[in-house]
């Protein structure tokens, strides 16, 4: 932007914030004033406007004070849920909430108190973020960035100093303190090694050496090798499929040869927890002639994750690849505690953590480290790595050199196209598990898997690949590598701005086809007619079957694409169309087999005959087949589930006809049906009546429906018979944005937070947008400044440290 204009910008946003600071009345328009000024914030300020659903508008003059605008306005919406974070990236869990309970699982799979405790106070003593603090970029974190977090910390600082805590869940606790830019960088941390470290926690922090036998006593039994391989691969495909993840999304972008206009159109829903620290939080940021973005930002974030400015709107999917591998170690002779490279011994690296404990003496343990990364004894209770006197194993993880996601999020902000989306994603390579689709009113669309991966080709997984490796590989994208070998190190890409990952040329990209779309299966179908192929097994397969729900959202964006003339409104009703795959794929079968399957019971098979196969509140039969299908697809094997089997050339439609004739059949029909006259329910209940949260004692209706179902607009709620059906939704729809542009300034976008901007049950945005999500309707984006002028009821806030 050139000088003059930037100039001009400024004094329009001025102006227009003086006009309206002067025109509201007293009580509208709170200034913190300049009292109990503080060293770390003095001098920063933001002006935040709020309308309607309680959507914070943050201007300020340069990053940090936007980041003190940001952490102000997030803490007043979520401070228990930030402060509960803090703790935990900080190693106190314990202290407060004692060794033995659970994490809300937010920002590690740990699985006590006591072991993110220490897997996080490990971080911390090693000073493993102040180190990539120090990093120069683009390894590193920005200037910009760092600023942003330096006057987040101190805007949510600012806010405890000048508010009361009025949320229940921390009302005067002892452990809602201040934090520092450090504490903000620790979180982010957190949020990259999810997929690697983080996933592993448990077995990081408990892997222990063996009592060292002699050299010459060794048995079989130490070999260290794990008994079944084949039951390892499918622990380990497990682990990482999409089914089993609290997280996941879907995303569609559409070119302007599809709409109505020649712009682009971008649908974003992801699918994450509706508690705890993944939650999405609303806002608009600007600093004038440098930064206007809207969107979605994950908590304790200073940047938008999600989102869309006047030229561009990009959402992301969790991806298929893994982003961590394993080294097998051969451990030397006699010394559990050290192994050979190349013939000769390396010691590990101890580290003892110091944990304090409530109402205990503190705990120490001892960690291992080696060139490879931590020891691990496991990747969760489904696949031990046992530690035994000949071998151990080590995780790479190379997210846990990555403090850059939010340089790419901070890029997105201020891109103008998506060849800018394209350009910050090889300049930053920050995105540790997802992929990237974006669309701009150019008409351009684009799909990328650009993510930190370990460089593990196939041609090194060949080739170094243990017999453990050679079954988990194939079958998970696991590698387990032979470190006891420096040929089989992962080596660099020369565009890697990390040693050890695979370099931008690398990644899986398709640009400007009709559509991309993304249901969390792997970079192949982005667009069933250009299907991706070339890339590396480690990013996700390709020729293999997909779920329902990609099938399903294949099959929904292509009719969308094909029938052309597209607009925002055309996303609305996909997002809402509740169409349940599973149901148009199988419920005339289980209808034509019901009746001989269940002779003594034909109200079920008129239930699912009558059923519209949607799940809408008022879809009558949606919970009797949704308990038969998770029934069925629990028992029955994904091989013996369809007659018709899958085939790569018709990947969308394929397998399908249900195989009713297995025995599984008739039970999980029985079994269904029994299930829910045991909880009193109708087997023609309307799913509204039984799939429902409540919120200060109002029940609110959820529509949508399970990943098994293939549902785009997913629900998973749990399961409580006792009280009346599903209560409850554990994660599913989240953030949603409908986005596209019509010429003029500002962005013609719709969006919805689906369990609302607050966690406080005291405030007005605990539940107001869930009750918009409710009843499908959406909140029209207010993006320009002449539109956030207008909004009714605008509250203006004046922050100052």
């Amino acid at each position: 932007m050139h000088l003059r204009t930037r100039l001009k910008h400024l004094a329009l946003t001025g102006a227009a914030l003086a006009v309206v600071t002067a025109s509201l009345p007293g009580a509208a328009a709170a200034d913190s004033g300049g009292r109990d000024r503080h060293p770390a914030d003095r001098g920063l300020s933001a002006v935040i406007r709020y309308t309607e659903y309680g959507i914070p508008h943050i201007v300020a003059k340069d990053y940090a004070n936007l980041g003190f605008g940001t952490g102000w306005a997030q803490a007043a919406d979520q401070v228990c849920v930030l402060a509960d974070g803090f703790l935990t990236v900080n190693g106190e869990r314990s202290r407060y909430f004692g060794p033995d309970a659970a994490p809300d699982g937010s920002l590690s799979s740990a699985t006590t108190n006591l072991s993110s405790d220490l897997y996080f106070r490990g971080v911390k003593d090693a000073g493993t973020v102040e180190d990539l603090l120090d990093t120069p970029a683009p390894a590193g974190p920005s200037r910009d960035l760092k600023e942003l977090m330096r006057g987040w910390a101190a805007g949510y600082n600012a806010w405890l100093r000048k508010n009361r805590v009025t949320d229940p869940a921390c009302a005067d606790a002892d452990w809602v303190r201040p934090v520092t830019a450090l504490d903000v960088a620790r979180r982010g941390f957190a949020v990259s090694v999810l997929g690697g470290q983080g996933r592993a926690v448990d077995g990081i922090t408990a892997a222990r050496p063996p009592a060292s036998p002699p050299a010459t006593t060794r048995t079989a039994a130490d070999s260290g090798t794990v008994s079944d391989p084949d039951e390892a691969a499918e622990a380990a495909r497990a682990l990482f499929a999409p089914e089993n993840a609290t997280m996941g999304s879907n995303a569609v972008a559409f070119s302007g040869a599809t709409t109505a206009n020649g712009r682009g159109l971008l649908l974003g829903n992801p699918h994450y927890p509706w508690q705890g620290g993944r939650r999405f939080w609303q806002s608009q940021q600007t600093i004038p002639g440098e930064l206007n973005v809207s969107g979605a930002s994950l908590l304790g974030t200073a940047v938008v994750n999600i989102g869309f400015n006047d030229k561009v709107a990009w959402s992301h999917t969790v991806a298929t690849g893994v982003p961590l591998n394993l080294h097998q170690l051969t451990l030397a002779p006699g010394d559990p505690a050290s192994y050979l490279v190349d013939g000769k011994p390396e010691r590990m690296t101890p580290r003892a953590v110091t944990v304090a404990v409530k109402d205990g003496a503190p705990v120490t343990r001892t960690q291992w480290w080696t060139r490879y990364g931590p020891v691990v004894g496991g990747l969760g209770a489904q696949l031990p790595l046992p530690w035994t006197a000949a071998t151990a194993y080590a995780l790479n993880d190379p997210n846990a050199l990555n403090l850059r996601g939010s340089d790419t999020a901070l890029g997105f902000g201020k891109a103008r196209s998506t060849r800018d989306i394209a350009d910050t994603l090889e300049r930053t390579q920050g995105l540790p598990w997802v992929n990237t689709i974006a669309a701009d009113s150019a008409g351009h669309s684009l799909f990328t898997q650009s993510q930190v991966l370990p460089r593990i080709t196939d041609e090194l997984a060949a080739r170094c690949s243990t017999p453990l490796g050679r079954a988990t590989y194939p079958a998970s994208g696991v590698a387990v590598l032979d470190g006891s070998r420096s040929d089989c190190a992962l080596g660099s890409d020369p565009d890697a701005v990390q040693p050890g990952v695979f370099g931008p040329a690398r990644m899986p990209v398709l640009r400007d086809a009709p559509y991309v779309e993304n249901s969390n299966d792997s970079a192949w179908l982005a667009n069933a007619d250009r299907p991706l192929t070339g890339y590396e097994r480690v990013f996700g397969t390709v020729a293999t079957p997909r779920s329902l729900r990609t099938r399903g959202g294949i099959e929904d964006v292509a009719a969308m694409a094909d029938g052309g003339r597209l607009t925002v409104a055309d996303l609305q009703r996909q997002q809402f169309a509740n169409r349940a795959p599973a149901g148009d794929m199988a419920a005339a079968d289980v209808a034509g087999a019901c009746a001989s399957a269940l002779p003594e019971d034909p109200e079920v098979c008129r239930v699912i005959g009558a059923w519209d196969r949607t799940m809408d509140t008022g879809s009558r039969g949606a919970l009797l087949f949704d308990r038969f299908w998770r029934r069925f697809t629990g028992t029955v094997k994904a091989a013996d589930q369809w007659k018709v089997p899958f085939s790569a050339a018709d990947p969308v439609r394929t397998p399908n006809t249900l195989n009713t004739g297995v025995p599984e059949f008739a039970k999980a029909l029985a079994g269904a049906a029994a299930e829910l006259r045991a909880a009193g329910i109708a087997l023609d209940a309307p799913l509204g009546a039984h799939q429902f949260v409540v919120r200060n004692g109002e029940r609110i209706p959820v529509s949508g429906g399970t990943e098994s179902l293939g549902v785009w607009n997913k629900a998973e709620p749990v399961w409580n018979a006792a009280g009346g059906g599903y209560v409850e939704v554990a994660h599913g729809t989240s953030h949603v944005q409908a986005v596209g542009w019509d010429g003029s300034r500002c962005p013609v976008a719709r969006t919805l937070l689906s369990y609302s901007q607050s966690s406080n049950p005291a405030s007005p945005h605990y539940s107001d947008q869930t009750r918009l999500f409710a009843g499908e309707r959406w909140v029209t984006s207010r993006f320009c400044e002449k539109d956030i002028l207008r909004s009714p009821g605008l509250r203006v806030v004046v922050v100052r440290g």
